[in-house]
């Protein structure tokens, strides 16, 4: 897509899938819910607003993602 000044016009939304993946790896240490910092524990990772916990079952998401490229 260009837009009027011929520049080229990039979507930069991220999918759900995607920003897990990116917080499980260290990527993003932003809440995809509320916004605000993600805490990294040893048990997992949460957000202290929100009360998001990303724990085991992320560790199988990322697995799955890695298994499917």
């Amino acid at each position: 897509m260009t837009g009027p000044t011929g520049m080229n016009i990039v979507g930069l939304h991220r999918t759900l899938d995607q920003e897990l993946i990116a917080i499980l790896r260290g990527a993003s240490l932003e809440c995809p819910v509320c916004g605000e910092f993600l805490l990294h524990r040893a048990d997992g990772i949460g957000c202290f607003q929100c009360g998001l916990e990303i724990g085991a079952e992320g560790a199988a998401a990322e697995r799955l993602t890695e298994s499917a490229q």
